[in-house]
């Protein structure tokens, strides 16, 4: 018991030991560090006193630097200055010479001037002295000596000149007259082409005398289904193995033909197989046409035209002009106003190609109003065609003046083509165009489609669309276009005017 009071009192003696040598080693190391800390808080107010003063130093160099460099500067721009100084000086030195210069020389001009002048009155005054002297020399003033010198100058002028104009005009004329003629004769010699007239009718040949039975049909339904399709006349007569195509249209004739053509070798022939013909026929004929075209292009030796154009040219191939072939005529005068424009030093491929387009509007008189010559043109411009070209072909007939020499050239061609023996027929050229008024008429009432000249223009068929006209209304119709053929077309005999109203319906089984 004795032993644990002890080890008690003792651990109690030692912990009161150790608390109190603790204090006092906390007391000496915060003494320590309070010094430490006072000595670092002075090493660091030495160092920024160290480095503000460097800091200042630093800044007062560089003031000084700047101070200086600014000085150079000012004393350079002071000489710099000086140096302008100098030359203004200089300059307006020099301004005030040439001024001192300038006005002495005003002052010499002024006295010549002033001398001239003198001279010049002193000059006048001896003109009139010496003009009243001659006056009085010669009985008469001086307008009347002027005007008789100038009349007599006059007369002498206009009588040399009128030798002169004369001389040249009787040689010209003369040598004109030669040089048009030897022209004129060699173009023809060099373009030598044949004329054949045109007729209206086409003969097509049959294998044999029962195929007339065919074309015509169970009560005539062929025929007359190959009339309205074709817009052609179909006769069947007693000429053995040969029915005849009659139309003034010869694109028509044409399409009629092969189609007739197709048919019989075919042997099938009703109304369905005539359309599908028809239809391939008039594919055939307009690559024909496209073909001819490429083809007088090239025989005319012209290039670059545009393709509806080159259809154009193609479609003559199919038109007439009082019996002559218009394509065939076209190239004659290509060929005819090239040579002339060669043999003059004019330009020979706006010739040619002139030449070739002058009657391109025939191709489309049937769809537009008015002469040929100004329709083509219109053409001619609408597709590019320089203005030359279009003024030679408004030209060519007079509807216009001509005012290049191609023009004329092309117009003198025209009428050498036209003028050959035996190349135009007057009378099919009124027959054609009597029967494209027939046409004209029919198609200017409303509600009609297309219209036919039929029999050589004694019928007239007019095709109606029927969701326009009704039957009461074809009665009505016929009435009207045939009193409007009386009173405005002349024609041997009587027409008969067909109104034709049809309406299909198709359908296809699947």
């Amino acid at each position: 018991m004795l032993s644990v009071i002890l080890l008690i009192v003792g651990l109690a003696a030692g912990g009161a030991a150790g608390a109190v040598g603790f204090k006092l080693y906390s007391a000496t190391r915060i003494t320590a560090a309070s010094e430490n800390a006072a000595k670092i808080l002075s090493d660091a107010k030495r160092e920024a006193e160290t480095k503000k003063k460097e800091s200042l130093l630093e800044i007062r160099d560089e003031v000084y630097n700047m101070r200086v460099e600014a000085e150079q500067e000012v004393k350079k721009r002071q000489v710099e200055i000086e140096r302008r100084e100098v030359k203004m000086a200089e300059r307006e030195e020099n301004l005030e010479n040439k001024l001192s210069t300038l006005e002495r020389k005003e002052q010499s001009l002024v006295a010549k001037e002033q001398n001239n002048d003198r001279l010049r009155g002193e000059l006048e005054t001896k003109l009139k002295d010496e003009t009243v002297l001659l006056e009085k020399i010669g009985h008469m003033t001086r307008d009347e000596a002027k005007q008789q010198l100038l009349q007599r100058a006059e007369e002498e002028a206009r009588t040399m000149a009128a030798q002169i104009i004369g001389k040249i005009e009787n040689e010209a004329k003369e040598e004109g007259e030669r040089r048009a003629r030897n022209l004129v004769s060699l173009a023809i010699q060099r373009v030598a082409s044949d004329h054949t007239a045109e007729t209206t009718v086409s003969v097509v040949p049959l294998p044999s005398d029962e195929v007339k039975g065919r074309v015509i049909g169970r009560e005539g339904r062929n025929i007359r289904a190959f009339e309205t399709m074709t817009g052609v006349n179909l006769i069947i007569d007693d000429t053995p193995e040969a029915v005849t195509l009659s139309s003034f249209d010869p694109v028509r004739r044409e399409i009629a033909r092969l189609t007739l053509e197709k048919l019989i070798a075919d042997g099938r022939i009703h109304p369905a197989r005539i359309e599908e013909m028809y239809n391939k026929s008039k594919a055939e004929v307009d690559q024909k046409i496209r073909e001819e075209g490429d083809a007088a292009a090239l025989e005319a030796d012209v290039h670059g035209l545009h393709p509806e154009l080159i259809r154009a040219i193609g479609r003559l191939r199919y038109r007439t002009s009082y019996g002559q072939n218009v394509l065939r005529h076209s190239i004659e005068v290509s060929h005819l106003a090239g040579i002339m424009a060669s043999e003059l030093g004019a330009d020979v491929k706006l010739a040619k190609r002139a030449g070739l387009l002058h009657d391109i509007g025939k191709a489309v008189t049937h769809e537009i109003d008015g002469p040929h010559g100004t329709i083509g043109a219109d053409l001619a411009k609408r597709l590019k065609e320089s203005p030359e070209v279009c003024h030679a072909i408004a030209a060519h007939h007079g509807e216009v003046d001509a005012e290049t020499v191609e023009a004329v050239l092309v117009a003198a061609g025209d009428a050498v083509s036209a003028s050959r023996p035996g190349a135009r027929r007057e009378t099919l050229e009124s027959y054609i165009k009597r029967l494209e008024k027939l046409e004209a008429i029919a198609e200017s009432f409303t509600g009609v489609e297309k219209s036919f000249a039929m029999q050589a223009g004694r019928e007239i068929r007019v095709m109606v669309r029927p969701e326009d006209i009704t039957d009461i209304d074809s009665q009505a119709l016929a009435r009207n276009v045939a009193k409007q053929i009386e009173d405005e077309l002349e024609y041997p005999g009587q027409i008969k005017v067909t109104v034709i109203r049809e309406t299909r319906s198709v359908e296809y089984a699947k």
